[in-house]
C-alpha cells in the first residue's frame, strides 16, 4: 500500500488554503483531520491511498522537486522563483481561477522623478557614482527579481532578504524600492509605494502541480483528472 500512497500538498495557511479545501469539497472529496485545522497530516474519506500534508507554499514546490509529493497546490510565482533545476521536475497540470496576483516592483511615492524601469537604471547609477553605494531591493523572489532586473538592463543593485512586510522596508532605511506580490496594489498605496509603469515582472495565479518523478505511480493519472476537470 505504501508503494502506490499519493501524497497531496496543501497549503497550511491563508486564503490559498481555504480555496484549495473549496476545490476538493466541489468535487465531493472529504478532507479528514484527526486534530482539526492545525493538524499537518490528513486524508480524503474512503480513499486510503491518499494523504495530504498541510504544507508552506514554498515547501510544496520542493517536494514536489524532490519527488516526496506527488500532487501540488501552490503560486505559479513560488515555481518560477524555484531553482531551474527544480521547475524542470515539476508539471504544472491546470491554472487555477483563484490565487491571482502580479510580482511587481514598487518605489516610494516621493520618487516622482521615476516612472519606468529605465528612471530607475539611470537612478542606479547616480547612487553608485554619488553615494558609492549600490541601490538596495528588498524582496522575497530574490531569483525573479535579479532575472528581471539584469533583462532590463538594471545591474547596479543590491537584493535584500526580506523576512516579513517586504512594504516597510524603504521606510525603516533597510531598502531604497522593493519587489513584492500583490493582488489589487492596495497595501503598496496604503504603505506609499507605486509600482512602476512597466514594472511586472510575472503573472501568477494558482496551479496544480505534479511531480514527474512519481508520474506512473498506480491511480495518480486519475486521481489527477479528477482534480483538474
Amino acid at each position: 500500500m505504501m508503494k502506490n500512497l499519493i501524497n497531496i500538498g496543501i497549503p497550511s495557511k491563508g486564503r490559498l488554503r481555504k480555496d484549495v479545501l473549496k476545490t476538493f469539497s466541489k468535487k465531493k472529496l472529504k478532507l479528514i483531520s484527526e486534530r482539526g485545522e492545525r493538524d499537518l497530516i490528513g486524508s480524503i474519506k474512503n480513499k486510503s491511498n491518499i494523504k495530504i500534508l498541510y504544507l508552506h507554499a514554498r515547501e510544496i514546490i520542493e517536494r514536489l522537486g524532490d519527488g516526496s509529493l506527488d500532487i501540488g497546490f501552490s503560486g505559479f510565482d513560488l515555481l518560477k522563483e524555484s531553482e531551474i533545476n527544480t521547475q524542470n521536475k515539476i508539471n504544472v497540470i491546470k491554472k487555477l481561477d483563484f490565487g491571482n496576483a502580479n510580482l511587481v516592483v514598487a518605489i516610494p511615492d516621493p520618487w516622482i522623478d521615476v516612472q519606468t524601469i529605465a528612471d530607475l537604471e539611470e537612478i542606479a547609477f547616480e547612487f553608485r557614482d554619488k553615494k558609492k553605494k549600490r541601490l538596495r531591493v528588498a524582496t522575497k523572489y530574490p531569483n525573479l527579481t535579479r532575472d528581471f532586473l539584469f533583462s532590463k538592463g538594471v545591474t547596479q543593485f543590491k537584493l535584500v532578504d526580506s523576512l516579513g512586510a517586504t512594504e516597510a522596508y524603504p521606510f525603516t532605511g533597510s531598502a531604497e524600492l522593493i519587489t513584492d506580490i500583490t493582488s489589487t496594489g492596495e497595501t503598496l498605496r496604503a504603505n506609499n509605494l507605486r509600482i512602476l509603469k512597466d514594472g511586472e515582472i510575472l503573472k501568477s495565479q494558482a496551479c496544480i502541480f505534479t511531480s514527474k518523478k512519481n508520474s506512473k505511480k498506480k491511480g495518480l493519472k486519475n486521481f489527477v483528472k479528477l482534480l483538474s476537470k
